[in-house]
């Protein structure tokens, strides 16, 4: 049987074993070198812990204790606090009530409510046998060649809870259709890709864009939105460029007296090019949800009057309402394993930047928030939180020491959950945000671990500045050692170029964690 080894910035937990002083292993430090000393790193800052979990002790450390930018390895924290608070059997359920009675004619006189569970994969993610689908390249980051939306219907749930709301016999409404997102406030914008967090996450809360070229120069682009929705209007005022420029897609919205966006797409992409897909975030995600609930109300043979935007409903009254008596619809997600799946695997910044927010909801009291929630949940579990910062739940603010890191995914293997926290990490030259990373190495397939980006763009140098770059995680060595690994670089330049940061940056941090293959 293979062994694990974990990487990682923490200081030892009080309730872990006590950790050795670190002696570094001098062949695993002449390998190192040969990586982090190469003319592109001259201006960086390294921070690494290579932990043996089976000798309890550190094999190499580089400022193990300085607090390094962490990128969506940040995402390892609030995934872990969920999954340790909600348990890995937890199933979101999303439920719609009726506010009045039904006549023996089918109509319901009342408003009929969707309440939002943070349920962060209300999509056509879910498959038949009960896990989660992903993409590489999620759709969230648009623009790419490689991103990719999970085939199949984005309103498949949406698409059944309308039905079970005509099953039950409504043919008509005469009140309002309304999304309750009173869980949690609405509004924030994600740092990363700029998606509204939002206790109702339909599509991820954006429409998927793919714009390929005309027929010649000069033609507008092809555009396909999906959904389909009125929710909003699409103009196309692009147009395709000779095959040698470079492709540049913008968006801008405006919002209509109804709720409604107006999407204005301006830019060209190359003649002959492949299509691409582009998200456009939608700036409401209750309103969106609304939309399109009321268009598969009507589709299922429900007459709706469309609602128009006025007051906030008062959301605590109509609460009175939701009682079992009044369910009509109810939608059970997949478990909060699958769950983690997806934040970690493709790094899905707008699911883990709500997790915090869920867990201050869910689990927070006398106004604490989530990351009262958290800090509570590590200092009982013995981590000391003065190696780490965190004040979002995807990693756009926060800083962690490599020692800090390792404590707590040594914390984390420790747990009856372990086995799906692992399961749920990208696999190096394998799937998820490391399936391009050192895919021909012998270490390829066992090292799993989270990986993070972060960058500032460097007009005086024509380039970009990345400030974090994280892999923290666990691998496997060829002997069969359990190791804990965590690689931070910090202030790395890079060119404008297409994956540059990934060639230059991701995969020297790969090319790190691929030298535990040989240690004996």
């Amino acid at each position: 049987m293979r062994r694990c080894l974990v990487f990682a910035f923490v200081a030892a937990s009080a309730t872990l074993p006590t950790r050795s002083v670190a002696q570094n292993d001098p062949a695993l430090a002449s390998r190192i070198a040969t990586i982090i000393e190469r003319p592109e790193f001259r201006h960086a800052l390294w921070g690494i812990e290579i932990y043996d979990a089976d000798a309890n002790r550190p094999l190499y450390v580089l400022n193990e204790d300085k607090l390094f930018t962490p990128g969506s390895t940040t995402k390892l924290l609030s995934a872990g606090t969920a999954l340790a608070k909600l348990g890995p059997t937890h199933r979101f359920s999303t439920k719609i009530y009726r506010t009045g009675p039904i006549s023996s004619s089918g109509t319901l006189s009342g408003d009929l409510v969707l309440v939002a569970s943070g349920d962060p994969n209300l999509s056509q993610r879910l498959q038949p046998d009960g896990s989660l689908a992903f993409e590489n390249h999620d759709h969230s980051y648009g623009g790419a060649p490689d991103t990719k939306a999970v085939p199949g219907d984005p309103l498949v749930v949406i698409r059944q809870l309308a039905a079970q709301v005509a099953a039950h016999g409504i043919k008509r409404i005469t009140g309002r259709v309304l999304i309750d997102a009173s869980l949690y406030a609405e509004g924030t914008r994600e740092l990363g890709t700029g998606v509204v967090v939002s206790p109702i996450m339909v599509n991820d809360n954006v429409l998927d864009v793919v714009a390929a070229p005309g027929a010649k120069v000069g033609d507008p682009l092809q555009l396909t939105v999906t959904p389909a929705t009125r929710y909003a209007r699409i103009l196309n005022r692009t147009r395709t460029v000779p095959a040698d420029s470079a492709a540049s897609i913008d968006q801008a919205d405006s919002v209509s007296a109804d709720g409604s966006v107006t999407v204005t797409v301006t830019g060209g992409m190359p003649l002959g090019k492949a299509a691409i897909l582009y998200a456009y975030a939608v700036p409401s995600p209750s309103r969106f949800a609304q939309a399109v609930l009321t268009e598969a109300l009507i589709a299922a043979g429900v007459s709706v009057t469309p609602t128009r935007v006025g007051p906030s409903p008062d959301f605590a009254k109509l609460a009175a309402s939701y009682a079992a008596t009044n369910l009509v619809a109810e939608h059970r997600s997949a478990p909060a394993t699958e769950m983690v799946k997806v934040v970690l695997k493709v790094s899905q910044n707008m699911h883990a930047s709500g997790l915090p927010m869920l867990m201050g909801a869910l689990y927070g009291t006398k106004g604490q928030n989530g990351f009262d929630v958290e800090r509570e949940w590590l200092q009982s579990v013995g981590l000391d939180t003065k190696g780490a910062q965190q004040a979002d739940g995807a990693g756009g603010d926060a800083h962690f020491t490599p020692a800090f890191m390792v404590s707590f995914l040594q914390m984390m293997s420790k747990r009856p959950d372990f086995a799906s926290f692992k399961a749920a990490l990208p696999v190096l030259g394998r799937d998820g945000t490391l399936y391009q990373i050192q895919p021909q190495s012998p270490a390829a397939g066992h090292v799993f671990a989270k990986t993070g980006t972060f960058a500032l763009g460097d007009p005086l140098n024509q380039g970009l500045l990345v400030t974090g770059k994280g892999l923290a995680g666990y691998a496997t060595t060829e002997s069969g050692r359990n190791l804990i690994v965590v690689v931070y670089v910090n202030n790395v330049f890079v060119s404008l170029a297409p994956d540059e940061i990934t060639r230059v940056v991701g995969q020297a941090l790969g090319e790190v964690a691929a030298t535990t293959w040989s240690i004996r």
